[in-house]
């Protein structure tokens, strides 16, 4: 007498089994269904906090800027006026020791000479600037 299994005779083991175990596809929706009921009322449960209300103005923290320039002939301006060659190092180390300390933006004129530009940069680091820029002027083509 020949025994037959759950999926039917022994003769036919090389057919397919068209079924989905649906098993394992439960499990993880009655975790998610569980993770879900218990996440809802946390998200849901708030506390009533009285926070002190303050009134305050930001604080403008405007860049500050110096403004230095070489002029064709060499000489310098300081924010717009000449000065002298020995003023430079003291305006300098004063702009230095001011807290914040301002941006130096250095603008030379295109007939100046290079070398002239690389002393008042070398100046600058020496008194202790750390904030350097350039200004150029793009309108002016040769």
């Amino acid at each position: 007498m020949a025994m037959t299994g759950p999926f039917g005779d022994d003769a036919g083991d090389d057919t397919l089994m068209n079924e989905i175990n649906m098993t394992p596809l439960v499990d993880v929706m009655l975790v998610l269904l569980i993770v879900f009921m218990v996440t809802i009322p946390a998200m849901q449960h708030a506390l009533k906090i009285d926070l002190p209300h303050v009134a305050s103005q930001p604080v403008s923290t405007a860049a500050q800027h110096v403004d230095v320039g070489v002029a064709a002939d060499g000489s310098l301006l300081w924010n717009g006026e000449h000065i002298a060659e020995d003023a430079l190092a003291t305006k300098l180390l004063a702009a230095a020791a001011a807290k914040p300390q301002p941006e130096l933006r250095l603008h030379a004129d295109r007939n100046v000479r290079y070398e002239r530009v690389a002393d008042v940069m070398a100046r600058a680091h020496e008194a202790g600037i750390t904030q350097l820029g350039f200004l150029t002027d793009p309108q002016r083509r040769p």
